[in-house]
């Protein structure tokens, strides 16, 4: 019997040698897809040579792999590789433009060498390093799967993934110097697949990127779609199943945007593990060069006048308290403070002279351009680089927003509303500015009655901010009536406002709520009784500490300067203490920040979720009330 099976093997190999078939070893970690990229054919040509591997694929397992029908000629090609830098002194007159061509270099080199240039114009006496290249021609095979690609325009990264079957990672990973947003003509390395293999993106469709610990079970919920339901839209899962950055392919009309959800607070105090040292920098704008260090009055008059250096401080104050928390838990830290003077030419000296590669994370800068360039340029490190008190403009993949979206501020608050099963009436009540949205307001609760304010009876085209009294004679019946007030009119406001506290009775109970709680709401002319009486609720990103209960922090703090901490003082220390107590619960920042954790301390809550192609932004927000002449929360 034995010699039987060895003939039949050896015929079989003499046949696979003949077809040009070859064998592959199947190693840890390797997956059909991998091996299908190594050997330039697809999934489906080696399943059908290996039937088995659908139920029994493990390592050490022996594979038949059929000859790629990829072009694989010899090609010759050129590469550059980087020898060294010479100093240049930018004199009067020259330009990007002709130094490139007087040093043979591209301006895109340049500019990655000296990346300042990014954001600023060369000015005489710059002295800039120019990149000195060799050439090194080579005939190479595409053995490694790889080709050049052109970006074509409005193509972005996860389009390019999705075009050749790979994640927006494994993108990243073939073009480690790919700019954070690509331009048209730009070239990148892709996997080496046919042309007519190649997926097209079709507009009546919309795309999702998986994300991290995802599942079929946890896409039905956020997507509304079955397992089933995708797999007809993406066969390959079929195969690959599930994999975090991977692109699907779901109905125009599924919500691919982020959902509001309830999640329980997670207490990272007793799940520490990792108590290495973490290394901080905090760059806030202290602007000490205006500071006269050798006047007492004049700092103390600077403190005073300066509104800026004042919620500075606050926030150092915080963070400092938050490292003496920590530290008291075991958790070590090395914090380096740098002052950016709110002057993006200062951070770039900063960035210039200072290697920030090795650090844990980084909070800050203020200014937004100022923190767009720290976080660009420590991206490729991998760098966490926090918002504390601002949105970026550009969310890169190692930014942690930690102010929720408006957006989502705004859904939270109507999921709030229609989780109310007490309510009997919801009412809209807007300026005329406020019209559309209000408009899609009614979208959620369609039986909602919508009261607009007049019109100018001199100029119909001027919003005259006012609504009649007998607008509002019969709109409340018995029970609960909800009323979203929708303006950025002070006088507006208060109008509504008294109008609405003068209807309610003992039968009918008014709450009042808004999505945007702005400079209406607040003022000489806003009546914080009206507000109470009407249980005036909220979307917030904070919530003022509860003063009836015990807090370690609040108290050290007023032992130590007689007031209660600031908003400012709050946010600097829940910041600091979240990142920290996440960073010694894991191995690193990234690892510990998923929308499965949510935090919450003296002020401020956290859920850090991975946005879709992007950063991470908080998803944490509160719905507010006022009860009593006190702010409270309300969720």
């Amino acid at each position: 019997m034995k010699n039987i099976i060895t003939v039949i093997l050896i015929a079989f190999s003499i046949y696979a040698s003949a077809q040009n078939y070859k064998e592959h070893k199947v190693k840890e970690g390797e997956t059909i897809e991998s091996i299908a990229k190594q050997y330039l054919v697809t999934p489906f040509d080696i399943y059908a040579l290996n039937p088995d591997a659908k139920t029994n694929f493990k390592p050490n397992t022996v594979l038949i792999i059929p000859t790629s029908k990829v072009k694989n000629d010899p090609i010759e090609a050129e590469t550059k590789e980087l020898i060294g830098y010479k100093t240049h002194k930018v004199k009067r007159k020259e330009t990007l433009y002709g130094l490139s061509k007087e040093y043979n270099v591209s301006e895109d080199d340049i500019k990655k060498a000296n990346r300042f240039l990014y954001s600023e114009n060369l000015k005489k006496g710059d002295k800039i390093k120019i990149p000195r290249y060799r050439t090194i021609v080579s005939k190479q095979t595409l053995n490694n799967t790889v080709k050049k690609y052109k970006v074509q325009p409005s193509e972005g990264k996860w389009r390019i993934a999705y075009k050749f079957g790979i994640t927006v990672e494994e993108l990243e990973a073939l073009n480690p110097n790919m700019n954070e947003v690509i331009q048209p003509g730009d070239e990148l390395n892709v996997p080496n697949i046919k042309n007519e293999e190649e997926k097209a993106i079709e507009p009546t469709f919309g795309y999702y990127e998986v994300l991290p610990k995802e599942g079929f079970y946890r896409l039905k919920i956020k997507l509304g779609l079955t397992q089933e339901e995708l797999e007809k839209l993406n066969p390959e899962l079929k195969e690959s199943g599930l994999k975090a950055g991977m692109i699907l392919k779901v109905p125009a009309d599924a919500d691919v945007s982020v959902d509001v959800k309830d999640v329980n607070i997670t207490n990272l105090k007793s799940n520490l593990t990792n108590f290495k040292t973490k290394k901080l920098a905090l760059m806030m704008p202290y602007r000490l060069d205006r500071i006269d260090t050798d006047s007492i009055e004049e700092a103390k008059e600077m403190i005073r006048t300066s509104k800026l250096l004042s919620i500075v401080l606050d926030f150092h104050e915080g963070v400092t308290m938050a490292l003496d928390s920590a530290k008291q838990l075991g958790i070590s830290t090395e914090l380096k403070v740098f002052d950016t003077q709110y002057q993006p030419s200062k951070t770039r000296e900063l960035l210039q002279d200072n290697d920030f590669s090795d650090y844990d994370a980084i909070i800050g800068p203020m200014e937004e351009n100022s923190f767009d360039r720290v976080a660009s340029t420590l991206k490729t490190d991998r760098v966490p680089v926090v918002a504390a008190m601002n949105k970026p403009k550009n969310l890169y993949n190692n930014v942690f927003q930690s102010v929720p979206e408006d957006k989502l501020l705004r859904q939270a608050m109507i999921d709030f509303v229609k989780a109310d099963s007490s309510k009997t009436k919801v009412v809209i009540i807007s300026d005329q500015a406020h019209r559309s949205s209000s408009e899609a307001l009614k979208n959620d609760f369609p039986t909602a009655k919508i009261i607009y304010s007049r019109m100018d009876k001199k100029d119909a085209t001027k919003d005259a901010y006012f609504i009649y009294p007998t607008e509002l004679q019969n709109v409340f019946p018995v029970g609960k009536t909800v009323v979203f007030l929708q303006t950025t009119s002070n006088s507006f406001a208060s109008s509504v406002i008294s109008m609405l506290n003068g209807q309610t009775n003992n039968k009918s109970e008014i709450v009042l709520v808004t999505l945007d709680r702005n400079k209406a709401f607040e003022g000489k002319n806003i009546d914080n009784y009206h507000l109470s009486n009407l249980k005036f609720h909220y979307p917030s990103v904070k919530k003022d500490f509860d003063e009836s209960k015990s807090n370690g922090f609040v108290s050290k703090y007023r032992e130590a300067y007689g007031v209660s901490p600031s908003k400012y003082v709050a946010r600097g220390f829940d910041i600091t203490l979240d990142l920290l107590l996440r960073l010694a619960s894991a191995e690193n920042l990234y690892e510990a920040s998923n929308d499965t954790i949510e935090t919450e301390y003296v002020e401020n809550k956290f859920r850090y979720n991975r946005s879709m192609f992007g950063g991470y932004v908080n998803e944490a927000v509160y719905i507010v009330k006022y009860d009593d002449l006190r702010i409270v929360k309300a969720n």
